[in-house]
C-alpha cells in the first residue's frame, strides 16, 4: 500500500476501476490493473522490464494468476511482439481486457476512489493465495491424506 500511496497519478486507480466495473466478479483482474505499473516505481527508469519487475513483485503476495496478468499486461513483455496481439491460453481475454482498461484509463477522467478502497481486496487475495500455498506440499505435491488404492 506504501508503494501505491507514493504513485501520484490515478492512472493504476482508474484502470483498476474500470476493470471493476467490466468484470465484477474477477477480483485478480482488478487488483492486476491496480499494481500494473508498480515496477516503473521499484526501479524508475527501467521501462522494458516494469512489466517483469511488478508480476516478480507481487507474486509472492498475491498469487501466480496476478503476476502472470501483470507480466502479461505490455506486450514486449507478453512476448507477442509490438503488434499487441493477445497472448494465447486461458486468460487471453483477462489479459485483453486488462489493456484496453489501461488505455482508456488514460483518456477517461473517471472518478475513481481513493487507494483505501482497495486495500480490504488486497488483504483478501492476499489471504487466499497464502492458503493455496500452504495446501502445496514442499516438493510441490498436494498434502494431505493420499487417496487410492492401498
Amino acid at each position: 500500500m506504501e508503494l501505491l500511496h507514493a504513485d501520484r497519478d490515478d492512472h493504476a486507480l482508474r484502470t483498476a476501476a474500470l476493470l471493476r466495473r467490466s468484470h465484477p466478479a474477477d477480483k485478480e483482474l482488478q487488483l492486476a490493473g491496480l499494481l500494473h505499473d508498480i515496477g516503473r516505481m521499484l526501479r524508475p527508469g527501467d521501462g522494458a522490464r516494469h512489466a517483469v519487475l511488478a508480476a516478480e513483485a507481487v507474486r509472492p503476495l498475491l498469487g501466480e494468476r496476478v503476476a502472470r496478468l501483470v507480466r502479461l499486461h505490455a506486450p514486449a513483455a507478453a512476448g507477442s511482439g509490438s503488434d499487441g496481439a493477445d497472448p494465447p491460453g486461458e486468460d487471453a481475454e483477462a489479459v485483453a481486457s486488462l489493456r484496453r482498461a489501461r488505455e482508456a484509463a488514460g483518456a477517461c477522467g473517471l472518478d475513481a476512489g481513493v487507494l483505501e478502497d482497495w486495500r480490504a481486496l488486497l488483504e483478501l487475495v492476499a489471504a487466499g493465495s497464502c492458503r493455496a500455498r500452504n495446501a502445496i506440499g514442499p516438493l510441490g505435491s498436494p498434502r494431505g491424506p493420499i487417496t487410492g488404492t492401498q
